[in-house]
């Protein structure tokens, strides 16, 4: 009870905030060591300087925002500084997450740990735990932003999860693939999550035998992974038949064909173990051919026939091949990624104009992710000043609020402090609760019948609560001392979390400049006079004998405000 008690304190102190917020009229280095829990930060390579193209401020955080896991003041100058295309040259470039480390350390038997009791032993080898924490450590202030950005786009839409695969190299292994393939080919992308093992797992590619060929796997790299259910044309928008019904992609025989392709696939072992140990299954590499499994006959699909006696090798390029080339990919694969960069109604030009350049690069090159992202993230639809109209921007979902409002506070974390959160966000990172992703792209607005907000899903009334409390924690409570900033998990290579208060208590009295910093990072500077005026006041009302103790305080209410506010929950 009395914890509740204590919620519904923050909750009215949140929303009296909020009120007074709206009222005002609204609108508008990593470091650590290999197999850590934290990527180490190479040391930059020094490159020619590019030509800076003119960007403003409130662009150059609008772009922090698509592209990055949060604003900081070191993130939008260098932006301006490079101009819009010069920086994402640069993150092009720039190298500093890693899974694959974990991936090679974490490989053990089933039976390694002794029992579930065994609890050190199962989070580490047996979870999504460490990787989770790389993720979160890395996105706070590894340098290559855009590349881990877009890696986290493509793991809500190339899904696997721990909630079927519990093995940490497995998890490790797949987002590298991730990593990998968020600045490479789509094509090759597409062929190593199928040769995955730890997707082979998940969706049961792995073992799938001629005899009974599993259609899973086949199914949704077709469904989901690449063109979609419906005929698109390059603009997103569905073909429709004489009727005006939707135009189906593939047909069940089509799935069938497929998955006869994909048969004889089985994972490594360690240690050399032989194939039929399945306690020795290795998640860190691609699945081996098993011949005896294989479906040597003739294979038809999607336009494709696969003669008999073809090889093994061939009948999956083959099947991964008829699914990237297929007309309805480019719009498909384009459309999901600005739905996750930038907005969740993009305009169907929009969508064309990106679907155009993973068509072809310039260079007659089909799928090149480079063309794609910058596509994206330069088109006239993302640039320019925030925008007001009521198909722009998307919702925060709980994993960007975090990692946003804490580079906007100033963190370096080991991730441990986040994952004790992001469950009870309902958004555990690498824990979908199925191969749909936390919630669907075409999720309705609610309140609207034609607008789309995939991440308004996670928007239930007991999740809201959540998110403020979880601001709140992490702000007016946010001191050093929090027991998520300082427990030891028991992980190897724990550091903790340390919180950047002093910038903040280094301001003294001048609330305005804690103002300035707040509008530019977590409202793009939008801030109306009288939000300012607003924001003023309530820090003002907080008063202390410690100078220091003050400045923090007052800092904490300010960012704990605005942190809560639609304003920074919606990105423009």
């Amino acid at each position: 009870m009395a914890v509740m008690q204590r919620r519904a304190g923050r909750l009215v102190v949140s929303f009296v905030a909020l009120a007074a917020l709206s009222a005002c009229g609204g609108g508008g280095s990593s470091g650590g060591s290999g197999g850590g829990l934290v990527s180490v930060t190479p040391t930059p390579t020094p490159t020619a300087s590019p030509t800076p193209t003119p960007v403003s401020t409130q662009d150059a955080v609008r772009l922090a925002q698509q592209a990055t896991f949060g604003p900081t003041p070191d993130v939008v100058n260098r932006i301006v500084a490079l101009g819009i295309n010069g920086w994402i040259d640069e993150q092009f470039a720039a190298t500093g997450s890693r899974y694959d480390d974990i991936a090679a350390s974490t490989g053990v038997a089933q039976n390694f740990c002794t029992g579930s009791t065994d609890t050190a032993c199962n989070r580490k080898y047996f979870s999504r735990e460490p990787v989770a924490m790389r993720f979160y450590a890395d996105a706070m202030v590894a340098p290559d932003q855009l590349k881990q950005r877009v890696a986290f786009a493509l793991s809500q839409i190339l899904v696997a999860s721990e909630t079927e695969v519990n093995e940490t190299n497995g998890i490790a292994a797949y987002n590298q693939i991730l990593l990998d393939g968020a600045f490479g080919n789509y094509r090759d992308l597409l062929m190593n999550v199928t040769m995955s093992s730890f997707m082979g797992d998940y969706l049961d590619m792995a073992d799938s035998n001629r005899t009974a060929p599993s259609e899973n796997y086949a199914r949704e790299m077709l469904q989901l992974f690449s063109m979609g259910p419906d005929q698109l044309n390059m603009d997103g928008t569905r073909k429709l038949d004489a009727t005006g019904a939707a135009i189906p992609t593939y047909t069940t025989d089509d799935i069938k064909g497929v998955a006869k392709a994909l048969t004889g696939w089985t994972y490594p072992r360690l240690s050399g173990a032989a194939i039929t140990d399945n306690n020795q299954r290795d998640y860190s590499k691609p699945m081996i051919e098993i011949a005896t499994r294989y479906d040597t006959g003739v294979k038809t699909f999607l336009g494709t026939t696969v003669p008999a006696g073809a090889s093994q090798s061939d009948s999956v390029k083959a099947a991964v091949e008829a699914a990237f080339n297929n007309a309805s990919t480019a719009p498909y694969v384009s459309k999901a990624l600005i739905q996750q960069l930038v907005t969740s109604n993009p305009s169907a030009a929009y969508v064309g104009r990106v679907a155009a350049k993973f068509a072809d690069n310039g260079s007659g090159v089909r799928g090149d992710m480079k063309a794609v992202v910058r596509a994206i993230l330069t088109d006239s639809e993302a640039r320019g000043a925030s925008r007001t109209g009521a198909s722009d921007g998307k919702v925060k979902e709980p994993i960007l609020l975090m990692t946003s409002l804490m580079r906007a506070v100033g963190m370096t974390t080991d991730g441990y402090a986040f994952v004790t959160q992001d469950s009870n966000l309902a958004q555990p990172v690498f824990r979908s609760p199925s191969v749909f992703n936390f919630y669907p792209p075409d999720y309705p607005l609610p309140g609207n019948t034609s607008l789309k907000s995939g991440p308004s899903k996670l928007m239930t009334t007991s999740n809201v609560t959540r998110f403020h409390n979880f601001v709140y924690n992490w702000t007016i409570s946010g001191d050093q001392t929090r027991s998520e900033f300082t427990t030891n998990p028991g992980i190897p290579g724990w550091v903790g979390s340390k919180t950047e208060w002093g910038a903040w208590e280094a301001l003294g009295t001048d609330t305005d400049a804690m103002i300035a910093r707040i509008n530019l990072l977590m409202m793009a500077n939008t801030m109306t006079d009288a939000q300012k005026t607003a924001l003023k006041a309530a820090a003002a009302a907080i008063t202390n004998a410690d100078a220091t103790l003050q400045a923090r305080r007052r800092a904490q209410m300010m960012l704990y405000i605005v942190g809560t506010s639609p304003l920074f929950l919606v990105d423009r």
